[in-house]
């Protein structure tokens, strides 16, 4: 030590007291009005720190900025170790920094070409899950982060997962690893078919396996059941296609995620005029050409069926009311074997001559009983305003 460091130094010790084991540690006059020890001195804790009260758990870890903010969202909020900085109090973050109420349920579709991964997609999304087909499996976490983000917009994701990724595919252990540390509910299903179903499927279609190659069907089926042998082991349901049509693979999937209540029907009413033409999307179609027509009524002719005038009178008319009861009767033994046989949509039409006054009124009060009954139902005019 120079000697014009020493006698600085030596003042400041004189004027504290400082004793001479002090002296040798070079404690500072700062530290000395703080009252920190020789210890406090070595770890370098700042004016700010000591004011702020840091304790010494918090020094010996050297999270000075990091403490700060852990006060400002709350001294006693536990993070396990998540380095999440928000700047709001209370957010409730789980391990991923994602809000844990906010993860989306997710699962996974996996299992043999052929064996039926689109239709069971496809079942899912019927059911309201978000379904994405073919993903990467490194990018699952992020689609379970962006569905979180969503603010429950999307609150079940359903990925397809197979071995057209090639390469991608081996990403999928990590990719799982790290969903179970983020906390992620997950479930795989696993769909299986025997060789000979396979095989029957691939020549029906005349479309070669994805890892055929230049060999057989059979060799790429091979193949494929050695890639997917352990995923097929920690699968959560595993479903055997071999007889199986799509609708009974429906109903497995409806039984296994439509939960207690039974898989909804949305329907379509649709009026128009046999004039022009029949609606190519329909799946039922009433005539109502069998009621008097209001458009020889003159008071009546420049309104539509949704006028209370117009609707009472086709009502009114005999034969109107019993076929509404009667239809409606019959459309609920239908609707009741779509849902077994694993349709959701169904269009239901209803014509007269032009589609203005007997069609629309009918398909007003169809409409109304179906909607009594809990049945999603949506009211199109296609003709209506055409004349």
């Amino acid at each position: 030590m120079t000697e014009h460091e020493t006698r600085p130094t030596t003042a400041r010790e004189h004027a504290a007291g400082t004793a001479g084991r002090e002296h040798a540690a070079g404690t500072t006059g700062r530290e000395q009005a703080a009252g920190a020890g020789a210890s406090e001195h070595a770890t370098g804790i700042t004016a700010r720190e000591e004011a702020a009260g840091i304790t010494a758990r918090e020094e010996a870890a050297g999270t000075a900025g990091q403490g700060d903010t852990a006060r400002e969202a709350g001294p006693d909020r536990q993070d396990d170790g998540a380095q999440v900085s928000t700047g709001k109090e209370g957010t409730g973050k789980d391990k991923g920094g994602v809000p844990e109420a906010a993860i989306p349920e997710l699962v996974i579709i996996s299992g043999m070409s052929g064996a039926g991964r689109s239709t069971a997609a496809k079942c899912l999304e019927d059911l309201g899950w978000f379904v994405v087909d073919n993903l990467p499996p490194a990018l699952i976490p992020t689609m379970v982060e962006l569905g979180a983000r969503s603010q429950g917009n999307v609150a079940r994701i359903a990925v397809v997962v197979d071995v057209r990724g090639r390469r991608f595919f081996d990403n999928l252990r990590e990719s799982l690893a790290d969903l179970d540390a983020r906390g992620v509910t997950r479930r795989i299903v696993f769909l299986e078919s025997s060789d000979e179903a396979l095989v029957r499927r691939f020549e029906s279609v005349r479309r070669p396996h994805p890892l055929q190659g230049d060999g057989r069907i059979v060799d790429g089926i091979a193949a494929e059941r050695e890639l997917l042998r352990e995923l097929r082991g920690d699968a959560d349901l595993v479903i055997d296609t071999s007889s199986l049509n799509v609708h009974e693979l429906r109903a497995k999937m409806d039984a296994q995620f439509a939960g207690e209540e039974e898989p909804e029907l949305r329907a379509t009413v649709m009026s128009f005029g046999f004039k022009y033409g029949l609606p190519v999307d329909a799946d039922l179609v009433a005539d109502m050409r069998f009621l008097p027509n209001p458009h020889w009524v003159p008071e009546l002719r420049p309104f539509t069926g949704l006028n209370e005038e117009v609707s009472a009178y086709v009502l009114n008319q005999p034969g109107a009311k019993e076929f509404l009861d009667r239809y409606a009767e019959l459309l609920q033994l239908v609707a009741a074997g779509y849902r077994r046989e694993g349709k959701r949509y169904v269009t239901i039409a209803v014509g007269c001559t032009g589609g203005k006054h007997r069609s629309v009124a009918m398909s007003e009060k169809l409409a109304a009983r179906l909607a009594a009954e809990g049945v999603e139902t949506v009211v199109v005019h296609r003709d209506m305003g055409r004349e």
